[in-house]
């Protein structure tokens, strides 16, 4: 079976797997509080989103509290 991303560039942002799967799922749950609250339907599943996030290089940790970077 093949991940995409690949697992190498999602612990290249994120090195340590566990915190990896800490990280996106309390960004998972942000998404989903948010859609919740703007009343949204979501045709792609938040922790798909997060998982793109990471690959992306918008998530980090910081104090174990996830940080969202602007990258435009």
């Amino acid at each position: 079976m093949m991940l995409y991303p690949a697992m190498n560039k999602l612990t290249a942002n994120i090195p340590n797997r566990y915190l990896l799967v800490n990280v996106v799922a309390r960004r998972a749950r942000q998404i989903s509080q948010e859609a919740e609250d703007l009343g949204e339907k979501m045709t792609v599943k938040p922790v798909t989103l997060a998982i793109q996030e990471v690959a992306d290089g918008m998530l980090s940790v910081e104090a174990a509290d996830v940080v969202i970077k602007d990258v435009e």
